[in-house]
């Protein structure tokens, strides 16, 4: 069985979450998605519009995941060292992530995915607002 770990803030999902974690399903048997923590996601973002729980829960129900692991750090070093994943799926602009090092000096791929940045929750937040087109 091929077990596949990435992670997502998932606030305000849409279409580019859906490709990302579809395509990343189709890497192995097994999905399991870390959800950032808020204090994760404030290490590198803003404060998340919805919940912990919320988005938990959000991208639990989507059909391709198979199981939700809380991500207490924006690195998902310790995820990785704890679930020993066969595959750990990155964004493209991710390259230099200490687990990306841990995952290939323990003979494990790394999986670089695209980003899709016209379907992004900071782009659905500026366009709710009124500042972005």
């Amino acid at each position: 069985m091929i077990i596949v770990y990435t992670y997502v803030v998932g606030d305000i999902l849409h279409k580019g979450h859906i490709e990302y974690l579809k395509n990343a399903k189709a890497l192995g048997d097994k999905l399991i998605v870390g959800v950032l923590t808020e204090d994760a996601v404030m290490e590198k973002k803003a404060r998340p519009t919805m919940s912990f729980d919320e988005r938990f829960d959000l991208v639990r129900g989507l059909k391709w995941v198979d199981l939700v692991v809380a991500q207490r750090e924006y690195s998902p070093l310790e995820n990785v060292r704890s679930i020993q994943p066969d595959i750990l799926v990155e964004v493209t602009d991710h390259k230099r992530q200490p687990a990306n090092e841990y995952m290939r000096s323990n003979g494990r791929r790394v999986v670089s995915l695209p980003y899709f940045p016209n379907h992004s929750s900071s782009k659905l937040k500026e366009i709710i607002r009124g500042d972005g087109n």
